[in-house]
């Protein structure tokens, strides 16, 4: 400021005309920049800290947890409907889809419809480890919620001859042949 006093001092005297000059141009200057200051980059570097404040505090996908608390209180039909329309992302297909028939074949009661869900599931095109995940929940819907061991037994068979080098056809195996033991009587000789 004092010396923009002293160049229009000098300017009106008539000792340095050219002082205004440079002192506009130095004015100028000073507006450029804090123009690009205070109206580019300082949002930029907000926006930039924002971001990089929730860096790793928010979950990509955002997860299962507020369905997942649903089912705690014992919301079973909205925490089902929630999972219906996670299933609807490609992403959580699987995953939702079975976690919604567990809620079906369990607290809701609705194993049949869980059955149906679950095997549509399995007609489209799984990976192996989505494939043993929902034959897994089929399993466990036919024996438990169903009451049909012939299916679940088929289904294992049906999972063991698909993925026969799958590092859990050992537990699959064994399973097998508990259900073997439990539901067929032994041939008399």
């Amino acid at each position: 400021m004092f010396g923009t006093a002293v160049a229009i001092a000098l300017a009106v005297s008539g000792a340095e005309p050219r002082a205004l000059r440079l002192v506009g141009m130095f004015w100028a200057i000073y507006g450029f920049i804090v123009g690009l200051t205070s109206g580019v980059l300082e949002p930029a570097i907000e926006g930039l800290a924002h971001v990089l404040a929730d860096l790793g505090l928010t979950r990509a996908g955002g997860g299962f947890s507020a369905i997942e608390a649903l089912t705690v209180r014992g919301d079973f039909a909205t925490a089902a409907e929630a999972y219906r329309e996670r299933a609807q992302q490609s992403a959580d297909r699987v995953e939702a889809t079975v976690r919604r028939a567990a809620l079906l074949g369990g607290p809701l009661q609705q194993a049949e419809t869980a059955l149906v869900e679950l095997e549509a599931l399995r007609a489209g095109k799984l990976t192996t480890a989505e494939d043993l995940r929902v034959g897994v929940a089929l399993v466990d819907l036919y024996e438990r919620r169903l009451g049909d061991p012939g299916h679940a037994m088929a289904e294992l068979r049906r999972l063991i001859d698909r993925h026969p080098g799958h590092a859990s056809v050992r537990r699959l195996r064994r399973a097998l042949a508990d259900l073997k033991d439990q539901h067929v009587p032994p041939q008399s000789v």
